[in-house]
This record gives C-alpha cells, structure tokens and sequence, in this order.
C-alpha cells in the first residue's frame, strides 16, 4: 500500500464525519427555526434570528477554541467533545423548550419596542444556542488539525467544507421533509444527538495524527477583512433573494428548506471544485480577484434573473406536472436558477481564503470565524436595517458591488469595470424585484417593505382596494365588511355582556373595528407586522359608519406571545383566519396556543377561531379541530358566512363550556339592533342557525386525525398541499364538511330553550344546507328569468322547510323586482309564492300591491 493510500483512509473517516456532522447540524437549525417561531411568532423573524445566532456561534467556537485546538496534540479529543456538547445542549434545549420561552417572553413583553424586540431576538436566539452552535464551529479546525499530516494539504480544506455542505443539504431536506413531519421536533433532535454521539466515537480512529511543527503567524489583515466582508455579503445575498423568491413562490416550510438546500448544494460543488481542479491553476492573488469578480458577475445575473422571476415561475409551471413533487421541483429549479451560480462562486472563494490563511500560518479556527463573524451580521445588516430603507433590489446589487470593491488590484482589467456597470444598470433597470401584480385598469396605492414581509394595498379598475403580504397572500379588502363584520359579531352577540375583545390579526382592520359597534366594549387588536397595521388607514372609508375607532387599539405584538405574557383578561377572543401554510401560523393552530388562550379569557369568556376553508383542506381542518377540541371539549362549529368560493369555518366555545341562552342573545340583539341588519343576523335564529356542527359531531369528525402541537406541528406540513396541489374547490369541502357534520341544539342551547327552539333550528340548518347546496349548482347569469330558472323552486323548497331563512327569500325578492320590468305578471307569481311560504314578512305582499296585484 502505498503512502498515498494510506493517506486517503483518514481522509475517507473524516469524510464520513463531516458528511454526518453537517447533516445533524443543519436538521438542528431546521428545528430550531421551528422552535425559535413559537416565541418569536413568525418564520422570517425566526429565520433572520436563528442565522445570525447559527453564524455567530460559528464565529465564536472558532475563534475561541481554533488556535487551542491548533496547538493541541489530541485534536481528536477536541472533536469528540464537540459532538457530544452539540448533541446534548440541542436535546437539553428540545426538553427545556417550555420554561425557556418562557423567560424570553417575560424579557419582551406583549408588545415590545422595535428596538427592544430585535434585541432580544438576536441576543436572546444567540445566547439560547450558544454552546452548540460554539462547538459547531470548533469542529471544521478540529477535523482539519486532526488530518495535518497529509501532504495534499491545499485540496483537504476545500474537501472537509464540501463534505460537510453536502451532509448539510442532506440534513435539510430530510429534517424538513420526513423527520419533523413523521418524528416531531424532540425525536428529531433526539436522533441528531445519537449521530452527534456516533462522530464523537469515530473520531477516535484518528487520533494517531501526529501534531505538525509550530508555525509562526504571519496573518494577513487584508485577507481576514476579505474573508470578514465575503461572509456578511454571501449571507446578506442569501437574506435578501430569500426575501424576493417569497413574492413568487408558495412561502412554505418546504419552500424554506429548498432555497436553503440549494444555497448549500451550490457552495459544497464550488468548494469540492475548488480542491479537485482550482487549487493549484493560478496565483492566490489573481485567483481570489477572479472568484470576487465572477461572483460578483453571478450575482447580477441571478437579480436579472429576480426580475423576471414572475415569469420564469409561471413558464416552469406550464411544463411540470400537477403533483406536489413536480410543483415543488419547480420552486427548487427557481431557487437554483437564482443562487446556484453565485453560491457556487462563494463556496469556491471561501475554500481557496481559507487555504491562502492557512499557508500564511493563520489556523483554520480563526479563518472561519472571522468569515462567520461576517455572515452573523449579515441578518442584521441586510434584513433588519438595509432592505427596509433602500429596498430588495438595491440590497441585493450592494452584495455584488461589495464584491468587486474587496480586489482593488482588479480596476486595472476591463472586465471589474464592466462588471461594475452592470451593478449600475442594475439598480437603474432592472424590474423591482418586489414588483407587484396590479390588476389591469389597477393601481398601486401603497407599497411598504418590512423586516418580515412586504406589504402592499392594490386597487382594482373598481376602486376596490386589497390588502396583500408578500405580493401572495391577500389579506381583505374594503369590500368584504359585511363578511368581515360577522366575524366580528356573531362571537360578540354570544356573551351575555362583553366590555373587553382581542382580536387575534388584523388585516384590513374591518373585522375587529366592527367590534367597536358594540358601544360598550374596548378593541385590542395584535398583529405582528407594523406595516399591516399602518396600511388598515387605507381601509377606513370602508367601516360600518357607526364604528368608533376611538375605541380600536391597534398593537404590534406576536399573538402567541401577547396571550401568553399579557397581564389583561378578555371577555372574548377572536382569532383570525391565519393562513395555516404560511408564515408560521401553524402556530396559532396548535394544542399549546389553544391552552395559552384559554388562560387569557375571563370567566364565561368566549373564544373563536375562524379558519379559511378556502386555504386549507379536510385532513388539515380535522387536525386543527382535534387539537381546539383538546384545550375546549365542549366547542361548536358555525360559518361565518354562505359564501361558497370563500368559505370561513369558526370553532367557538366558552370558557367554562356552558351552553348559550336565548335571553342573553335576545337582549344582546335588541341593544344592538340598529347595526345588525346590514349584516344578516338581525334576529335570534339568524345567529345560532350559523352553528353547522356541536361538540359530538366534531368529535367524530377529528376523531382519527394527529392532533397539532408545538413538537409535532403537523398542519405546517399538510396545509401546503392545497396550496400547491388544490385537488378540489371550496365549494366541494363546504359541501363535503356539512355533510359530516351535524348540530343538535340540546347540544348549543341550555336546558330551558331546548323544548322551544329544537324544532325551529332544525329546520332552519336543514333549510341552510339545502340553500348552500342549491347554490352549488347555480351559474350566474345577468337575464333574470334564465337566473330564476335555476334558482325560483330550490329557494321556494328552501323557505318551504324554514320561512325563518332569509338569505333564500331576499334574493327571490330581489329577482322579483327586476323581473317586473320584463314580465310583470310572472313577478306577480313569484311574489305571490313568496306572500305564501312566508306571510309573517310583509316585503312580497307590498312589492305586489305595488305592482296592482290584490
């Protein structure tokens, strides 16, 4: 065997290490972003925290512990220890979770300072993750000082990096795309610490490696303020083109670890180039000028790129298939047509730094911290103080323009100052990245970058204003008060004597400012993006006009966080319709967030949880409801409303689990009947023949479902399917949900009102479903006598099984009066019909008075 082989064996176990250690320690920050999002409340303030902690516990264990490990004779032992701190400080953070948050919350507070809360999300992050994340980057020095001894020495840095990215694209996908799912978060990082574990004990294979002669430092300062500078530019191009790829692609958990393993796939191929092919092609010096200026190049082309992203998507689109792995590839093909080629360019130059540090008798350790330091920054830099001022587009140019201005000797060449005009012309030309899709005849009112979403307010040729996050995501608009008022409303109407409400999100602000017709109560709403609370002013001119928005107080807090650390109790609690894939609000469907909501209700206080139909399927609604029904045994189900493209389901439940009284709802309505009828539940029956389901049928109908907890966040995974796969309409799971479900009103009403209205509210849910059910088959059309032949005797059938249901006699009504124009005496039958099904209404009888009928 010659020398050579005998070299290649530690070398082949250092690789499988590496390979193994990156894999554990990316699956740990996939966990920990998922952790770190149940106390900072949202995924893109998780992610920029979590980064900036990963990175700068990086800096830190290599800086520390690099020179030490450099000069120690058991460098095997360095590494092992490493492992084994990481594993048990990430199982000990899984188990320790709970009290953890806990003490962060209390630091922030409910609603904290912008200054305060960044504070404490990126020192409090940090300090959380610190000895795992120092150990982490203590291992890459160890590896590197445990295999001096081979003489292929300029090749091992670039190959350790490379097989440690590698395992780290490994770790992503599987710890987003199977573990987490199927494990949960605990047996996740239970499973990352037995691999932990088996590096440690493997290690120890090579710790025959002699220790190399001592070196004098000769450290180069130019060279650590490149690598300083390409670290804070490599992760702030990532946090910015993350940023963008968000206003085209579906914004998932698997979105996530896509982008993330594409950003990891792309620097372990240049790092893995760089020690089988560039290594020895040229000078160090020229060498590093050419890698800064063809990522700098690479960079451009990929915002070139940002700019027609739209497009680019939408053309993948039409030529994938309808699966969800071919829609997902799509989203992975986008990312990779964006980072592949500038990550490829930084594993590269980040290989061949390292490798010109080492030579001039600078250690690894201190090389990579200076590099890590950089990237910890970056989240900071770029996401928190640069995008929101300049915007996305300049952002990401300042990454490729840092880039050329870190090889001064470059200006000399033609090509730097090509390239730097192009960085020019970029920021002059090239479409906003954050462009929005504005509807033609449409205009863009407002447009806000923030440091966790972008926020804009479109309107339509109509003057129909929307509301929308991310350009993806809309969220309202100033036509939907009387949708968003009963969201409002009819939780209201179902407490005795409300004085105090929180609204759970905010969106346009319709919803909980409907609240405020209430003249005895006062409004808290919570939302945490600032942005959406400063875009509900363009939404005010769309208010019910008797709202008080004296009495609306709008804060920016998490509300994970504001429930659980708000010293103020609420008589009712009403959480928004959260999209459930995006953004971390699965969150807000979990066991623990039910359990902390409970808690901030007062006594006989009421809660409800509205959940857009439209945006998620079966399996997922059973799951949250299997998990509401956890926390409140004895809930209900109503619709907010009859749409059937928009359908909004609420699970609502007192407190104390008690049953709602006639008399309390009666008096409620009187005192506020002046408001009420603009929004359909101006009587009794109008508001508790909302309820669709009671606590037995929801029991059967979650019954086999996984419930939703912090650990095990099920809905993150199963809501996305809908959004990339819609395999049906809302209209066929409205219409699929009432037909599993079933109301009793022994089961929603107390004891007294059961004899009374039993018989009543059944016929009036059989005659909603038949109403729902109707419409399902009925296409609009503007003749009205082609628009009553579809609809005259399913709504006649309808009002014959209840009088009492409104919504089919009013738009009968409606029809009868148009039809007048055409055919007065065909609008005479129809409102004769009408007088006949429901004569203690007196509309139809002077409608046909009026037309010269008897």
């Amino acid at each position: 065997m010659n020398r050579r082989t005998t070299e290649q064996q530690p070398f082949r176990i250092a690789t499988v290490l590496m390979v193994a250690s990156g894999f554990a320690g990316l699956a740990y920050q996939i966990v920990w972003t998922q952790q770190a999002a149940l106390w900072l409340g949202h995924e893109a303030a998780a992610v920029l925290a979590v980064v900036a902690a990963f990175f700068g516990g990086l800096a830190a264990g290599a800086l520390l512990l690099g020179a030490r490990i450099e000069r120690s004779r058991r460098p095997d032992l360095w590494y092992a220890g490493c492992e084994v701190v990481i594993g048990l400080w990430s199982l000990l953070l899984a188990l320790l979770l709970e009290p953890v948050a806990d003490a962060l919350l209390l630091m922030l507070g409910p609603t904290p300072s912008a200054a305060w809360q960044w504070f404490v999300t990126f020192g409090g992050t940090f300090v959380l993750l610190l000895p795992a994340t120092l150990a982490m980057g203590a291992t890459l020095p160890a590896m590197e000082r445990m295999l001096a001894s081979i003489r292929w020495q300029r090749a091992t840095i670039g190959r350790l990096y490379a097989a440690n990215t590698f395992g780290a694209v490994l770790g992503t996908l599987v710890a987003a795309c199977w573990l987490i799912p199927h494990l949960g978060l605990l047996r996740t990082a239970v499973l990352c610490t037995l691999l932990n574990f088996g590096c440690a004990l493997a290690s120890q294979s090579l710790r025959s490696v002699p220790a190399p002669p001592e070196r004098p430092s000769t450290a180069d300062a130019g060279l650590l303020w490149i690598l300083f500078a390409t670290g804070l530019l490599g992760i702030g191009f990532e946090v910015s083109v993350v940023r963008a790829l968000s206003q085209t692609t579906e914004n998932t958990i698997y979105t996530f670890a896509l982008v993330l393993a594409v950003y990891l796939i792309g620097t372990a191929a240049g790092a893995s180039l760089y020690a089988r092919r560039l290594a020895d092609t040229a000078t160090p010096e020229r060498l590093r000028d050419r890698l800064l200026q063809l990522l700098s190049a690479s960079c451009l082309l990929s915002i070139l790129v940002l700019g027609s992203a739209h497009h680019l998507h939408a053309w993948l689109l039409r030529h994938a298939g309808h699966d969800m792995t071919s829609l997902l590839a799509v989203e992975g093909l986008l990312a990779a047509c964006v980072f592949l080629l500038p990550t490829f360019f930084m594993g590269a130059l980040f290989s061949h730094l390292c490798t010109c540090a080492r030579a001039g008798g600078t250690n690894l350790g201190r090389a990579l911290g200076i590099n890590t330091l950089g990237a910890a920054l970056a989240p900071i830099v770029f996401g928190v103080l640069l995008l929101p001022v300049v915007g996305l587009t300049v952002t990401c140019v300042t990454s490729a323009a840092g880039y050329l201005l870190l090889s001064p000797t470059a200006w000399r060449r033609p090509a730097q100052w090509v390239t730097a005009g192009a960085a020019v012309a970029c920021v002059l030309v090239v479409p906003g990245m954050s462009a929005v899709a504005v509807p033609e005849g449409g205009q863009l009112v407002s447009r806000v970058e923030g440091v966790t979403a972008s926020v804009s307010v479109i309107r339509d040729a109509a003057g129909i204003d929307t509301l929308h996050i991310n350009n993806r995501q809309q969220e309202g608009s100033s036509a939907t008060l009387i949708a968003d008022g009963r969201q409002a409303l009819l939780p209201l109407l179902l407490h005795p004597a409300p004085r105090s409400v929180l609204f759970l999100g905010v969106g346009t602000g319709l919803t909980a400012s409907s609240a405020t017709l209430d003249p005895d109560v006062e409004v808290d709403a919570v939302d945490l993006v600032p942005e959406v609370l400063e875009a509900t002013r363009y939404f005010s001119t769309a208010r019910a006009a008797a709202a008080d928005p004296s009495r609306l107080h709008l804060l920016t807090a998490d509300a994970r966080r504001y429930v659980r650390s708000a010293d103020k109790h609420y008589d009712v609690i009403v959480a928004d319709n959260f999209h459930p894939a995006r953004s971390g609000s699965g969150t807000l469907y979990t066991v623990e967030h039910f359990s902390l909501v409970r808690q901030r209700l007062a006594a006989g206080g009421v809660f409800c949880q509205w959940l857009p139909l439209h945006q998620l399927d079966l399996p997922t609604l059973r799951s949250i409801v299997q998990s509401f029904r956890q926390v409140f045994p004895d809930g209900a189900a109503l619709l907010a409303t009859h749409s059937l493209d928009t359908p909004v389901v609420g699970l609502i439940s007192r407190r104390d689990g008690e049953p709602y009284s006639i008399a309390a709802l009666h008096s409620r309505i009187e005192s506020l009947r002046q408001h009420l009828d603009g929004f359909g539940i101006a009587d009794d029956i109008s508001v508790l023949g909302s309820f669709i389901a009671g606590p037995r049928s929801l029991a059967a109908f979650s019954a086999a479902a996984p419930l939703n907890t912090d650990d095990r966040p099920v809905v993150v995974y199963l809501a996305p399917r809908i959004t990339y796969v819609p395999d049906s309409l809302p209209r066929d799971r409205l219409i699929a949900l009432l037909r599993a479900v079933r109301v009793d009103a022994g089961e929603v009403l107390q004891l007294a009102d059961r004899a009374t209205w039993s018989d009543r509210l059944d016929r009036y849910w059989h005659a909603r479903n038949r109403f729902i059910e109707a419409g399902y088959r009925v296409h609009a059309d503007p003749d009205v006598r082609r628009m009553l032949a579809q609809v005259r005797d399913p709504l006649l059938s309808v009002l014959r099984t209840s009088p009492e249901f409104r919504p089919a006699y009013d738009p009968l009504l409606r029809m009868a009066m148009a039809l007048s124009q055409v055919d007065t005496a065909g609008a005479q039958a129809l409102l004769t019909q009408l007088q006949e099904v429901q004569p203690a209404r007196t509309e139809a009888a002077m409608a046909l008075h009026e037309l010269g009928g008897p």
